[in-house]
C-alpha cells in the first residue's frame, strides 16, 4: 500500500532466497580441482538453506539480541551463565549438523579439507559468530588426540554432529564445544607475559591435575564445556597448556569465574569474556615447557578460518553489493550499467576470487603436509593469507556500504554487519605485524621451506611477464638483512601474497579474471594505492568478470 505522501519504488530489498553455491562458479570450480565433488551434494543442500530469508533473519536476530552473562542464580549462588537468543542455537545446531567440526579429522577422502573450507565459506557469509566456537572446538582436536586419557573421554562427543547446548559435566553431554584463553591483559599477542600460575595437585606431571590462579582478557567463547589455556606452572616456571573444564569431574561448577562479556564493535552474536581462575581445575596436556608451542598449533588452524571467514565476508559483501547495483536505478540507468561503477564491482569481484582460490590452496596443504612445499603453504602462507585477505576485508566491506549508500550504513541489513564483523579476523589469532613477523620467522628458521614454495610458484611466474618481475623483487627482498627485512615486513609479504594469488589465478581461472587481477595489481595498469574501483579495466571484459561473479 502506497503512502499517503508518496509511493516506495527503486528500493532494492536485501538479496536472500538463493543457492549460495550453485552462484558461485569460482567455489565449485575449487570442489572438482580437488576432489571434493563427493561433498558437493551436501554443501549444496546446507548452501540452500543458508540462502533462504529465515536464515538471513535468524543471523540478524542473533546480532541484535547480544548474549547476556547471568554471574548469579536468584539466590546468590555463582553460576556464570550467558544466555543467548534462540537464533544463536538454531544457527549452531545448523552447522554442527553438517558435520563440519570433525570432517577435516574424521573423513579420510581426498578434498575433506577443501569440503570443510566451502562449508565454513558458505555459513560465514550468513553469520560469522557462530564460527567462533567452531573454529576453535576443530582447532583443539589434533592437539587432545594426542592426549590417550582425555581423547578416550572426549574423542566421541568431539566427533558427534548433534547439538547440546546444555550447561552440564563433559560426561553427561552428547557433544562438546572447546574455547581457548591465552591472552592476558598486560600481553596481548605477547603470550610469554602471561602470569597465570598453575600449581600441580600432588606430583604434577602429563595428564595430572593442577589447580590454575590468574586471568584472561579475552575467553573465548565462555560457555564452551571446556577451553585451553596457557598458564605458568609455578612462579615464574615454563608454560604449559592445560585442559580446563567448566565443570569439575565431581559435577560441581570450575572456578572459572566470568567478569564481564566484552562489548565488541562486531561478532556480536558471539560471546567473550574476562575470566578470573580462582584455583580452576585442570589437565596438563603435553609437556611443561612445551605450552606456548602448544597453544600457537592450535591457532596455526585458527588462522586458515580467519582466512577463510574474511574471504566470506569479501564474498557475501560483493554479492549483495552486485544485486543492490543491477536492481537499484539512478541518472536514467542501473547502477551496474554505469561505467564507474561497473569498476568498483569489478575490482570487488577480483579481489574476492583471489582470496577464494588463496583459501582452497591452503586447505589442500592442510590436507597433504607431506612436502616441503606443502608445509611451506601451511607454515608461511597461513600468517601472510591472514595479513592480506582480512585487511582487505576491512577495506572492501567498506566500499560495498558506499554501494549502497545510506541503505549499506545501517544495521537492518547484512552489509553494515559485514562491515563491523570483519576487523575481529584481522586482530583475533594475532594482529598484521604479528603475522608479518611469523612469516620472517619462518622465513629465517626454514629457508628451504621458503625456497620451496617460490620453486613451486616460479614457472607459473616466468610465464607472466609481470608475475616474474613480482617473483625476482620478491627474492631480492628475502635476501636483504634481518633487521631491514622487519621494517619492509608488510611489503614482503604483501607481494608473497599478490604473487601467490596471481600464480593461482593464472592456473585456475579464466583469462579474464586472471589477466585483470594482474594487470590491475601489478601490470601497466596499476594505478598506484588500493581504492577500490581506482582500476583501468579497459581491455577486459567487466560483463564477464560480473557474470561469474554473480551469474543472472
Amino acid at each position: 500500500m502506497p503512502w499517503h505522501t508518496h509511493e516506495v519504488f527503486n528500493q532494492v530489498a536485501q538479496f536472500s532466497g538463493y543457492d549460495l553455491l550453485a552462484t558461485d562458479p569460482a567455489l565449485t570450480e575449487a570442489l572438482r580441482r580437488d576432489g571434493a565433488e563427493w561433498a558437493m551434494p551436501q554443501l549444496s543442500g546446507y548452501a540452500q538453506l543458508l540462502g533462504q530469508a529465515d536464515t538471513y533473519e535468524l543471523a540478524a536476530m542473533a546480532n541484535r539480541h547480544t548474549p547476556e552473562l547471568h554471574a548469579f542464580d536468584a539466590r546468590g549462588r555463582r553460576i556464570d551463565q550467558v544466555e543467548f537468543h534462540p537464533a544463536w542455537h538454531q544457527l549452531m545446531a545448523m552447522y554442527r549438523r553438517e558435520g563440519l567440526i570433525s570432517l577435516t579429522f574424521k573423513e579420510r577422502r581426498a578434498g575433506r579439507w577443501t569440503a570443510w573450507a566451502a562449508g565454513f565459506y558458505l555459513h560465514g557469509q550468513i553469520e560469522q559468530g557462530t564460527l567462533c566456537p567452531a573454529t576453535m572446538t576443530q582447532a583443539c582436536i589434533p592437539l587432545l588426540k594426542r592426549e590417550d586419557a582425555l581423547w578416550s573421554e572426549l574423542g566421541g562427543k568431539l566427533y558427534s554432529d548433534a547439538y547440546d547446548p546444555r550447561d552440564l559435566p563433559v560426561a553427561q553431554k552428547e557433544s562438546i564445544w572447546v574455547g581457548m584463553g591465552m591472552t592476558e591483559k598486560q600481553g596481548g599477542s605477547d603470550v610469554r607475559a602471561n602470569t597465570t600460575v598453575a600449581t600441580p595437585v600432588g606430583a604434577g606431571g602429563r595428564a595430572r591435575e593442577y589447580l590454575l590462579r590468574g586471568h584472561k582478557w579475552f575467553f573465548s567463547a565462555p560457555m564452551c564445556d571446556a577451553h585451553l589455556v596457557v598458564a605458568r606452572v609455578g612462579e615464574g616456571g615454563p608454560f604449559a597448556c592445560f585442559y580446563v573444564p567448566r565443570w569439575r569431574p565431581d559435577g560441581s561448577k570450575n572456578a572459572v569465574n566470568i567478569q564481564r562479556l566484552k562489548d565488541k564493535v562486531g561478532n556480536r552474536s558471539n560471546s567473550s569474556s574476562e575470566v578470573e581462575f580462582n584455583d580452576a581445575w585442570g589437565i596438563l596436556m603435553g609437556e611443561e615447557g612445551k605450552g606456548i608451542r602448544t597453544i600457537i598449533e592450535m591457532a596455526t588452524f585458527t588462522r586458515l578460518n580467519c582466512v577463510v571467514g574474511s574471504s566470506a565476508i569479501l564474498r557475501q559483501a560483493l554479492v549483495q553489493a552486485i544485486h543492490y547495483a543491477r536492481e537499484r536505478h539512478a541518472f536514467g540507468k542501473a547502477l551496474a550499467e554505469q561505467p564507474l561503477m561497473r569498476a568498483v564491482l569489478a575490482d570487488l569481484a577480483l579481489e574476492s576470487e583471489a582470496a577464494l582460490v588463496l583459501l582452497m590452496r591452503l586447505a589442500r596443504a592442510y590436507e597433504r603436509d607431506d612436502t616441503p612445499a606443502e608445509r611451506a603453504w601451511k607454515r608461511m602462507m597461513t600468517p601472510a593469507a591472514k595479513f592480506w585477505v582480512c585487511k582487505r576485508a576491512v577495506e572492501l566491506t567498506g566500499e560495498t556500504m558506499e554501494v549502497l549508500g545510506g541503505n549499506g550504513y545501517i544495521l537492518d541489513g547484512i552489509v553494515g554487519r559485514l562491515f563491523l564483523e570483519a576487523p575481529v579476523n584481522s586482530i583475533w589469532e594475532g594482529s598484521g605485524n604479528v603475522m608479518c613477523l611469523d612469516v620472517l620467522r619462518a622465513l629465517a628458521r626454514e629457508p628451504e621451506a621458503a625456497q620451496a614454495l617460490l620453486a613451486e610458484l616460479a614457472p607459473v611466474a616466468r610465464g607472466e611477464p609481470r608475475l616474474k618481475a613480482l617473483l625476482n623483487s620478491l627474492t631480492a627482498l628475502t635476501a636483504r638483512p634481518s633487521e631491514e627485512m622487519q621494517a619492509l615486513g608488510r611489503v614482503l609479504v604483501q607481494q608473497l601474497v599478490l604473487l601467490a594469488q596471481g600464480c593461482l589465478l593464472r592456473q585456475h581461472a579464466p583469462g579474464a579474471i586472471a589477466d585483470a587481477f594482474i594487470a590491475t595489481r601489478l601490470g601497466e595498469h596499476a594505478l598506484g594505492g588500493r581504492v577500490a574501483g581506482a582500476v583501468d579495466l579497459s581491455g577486459f571484459d567487466v560483463g564477464a568478470i560480473l557474470q561469474r561473479a554473480l551469474p543472472v
